[in-house]
């Protein structure tokens, strides 16, 4: 079996094969929310995160969007 190791916001998160952006958002109870995704440095547009599928040692930065006023 192969783990994936994940950095998301500097936290470890280990799967047992490799997810999708939008699984590991689920995961992460994001699905639904407004949330900017950088990956290795890069910002993956929305219209990306279905078919980004995720690979060992990626680091992640996720940021969700407050609403306030």
């Amino acid at each position: 079996m192969q783990v994936i190791q994940l950095s998301v916001n500097g936290a470890p998160l280990v799967f047992d094969q490799s997810p999708s952006l939008v699984q590991l958002l689920e995961h992460l109870y994001l699905i639904g929310k407004r949330v900017a995704v950088e990956r290795n440095g890069e910002i993956v547009p929305r219209s990306q995160f279905p078919e980004t599928v995720l690979a060992d040692g990626d680091k992640l930065e996720i940021v969700v969007a407050v609403g306030g006023g």
